[in-house]
């Protein structure tokens, strides 16, 4: 099993309504891939900014590539998403996931 995760900063204030965005678009298209084992969307407030991670398991990387397409490494954003993030990462992180049962 592979965990992706991806980063994003928004402006505290803005992140309420960011994180009903990021659910509906990623996460809803998340889920929606074959291969997906799941999505979370994790945040916490720094001060000024809201730090976002979403964290997906996916079954392979074929099925991931299905979602992001052929560079996997590549972060895939939304219209909107620079109305909300302070600035659109470029790429996302990718973990080997083990489960301990």
């Amino acid at each position: 099993m592979i965990a992706r995760l991806w980063h994003g900063v928004v402006p505290a204030e803005k992140a309420e309504a960011y994180q009903q965005y990021v659910v509906r678009t990623g996460v809803t298209d998340l889920k929606a891939t074959p291969g997906n084992r799941g999505a979370w969307v994790l945040h916490r407030v720094e001060g000024e900014e809201a730090h976002f991670q979403v964290l997906s398991l996916w079954d392979s990387l074929e099925a991931i590539r299905a979602f992001a397409g052929d560079d996997i490494q590549q972060a895939r954003y939304y219209p909107e998403d620079k109305d909300y993030l302070v600035e659109l990462e470029p790429s996302v992180v990718h973990y080997e996931a083990v489960t301990t049962e």
